[in-house]
């Protein structure tokens, strides 16, 4: 590899607003990011589908699968 092109790797920490903590290494140092696995509500199973104006019967109506 050529010297002096590539980017300096550092410890760093990731920090989310619910509290979380995460140490890793990256080219920035203190990461801080709104929501992380350990709240966001796909991975916490809150999560909730709406099916809004019938959408997924529409689609059904106009290919034909049910």
């Amino acid at each position: 590899m050529k010297k002096g092109i590539h980017p300096e790797y550092v410890d760093t920490t990731i920090s989310c607003a619910c509290g979380e903590v995460i140490q890793t290494r990256s080219t920035k140092e203190n990461i801080k990011v709104g929501i992380c696995s350990k709240c966001h509500p796909f991975f916490t199973g809150k999560q909730k589908y709406i099916d809004t104006a019938g959408r997924v019967e529409k689609f059904r109506r106009k290919y034909g699968r049910k």
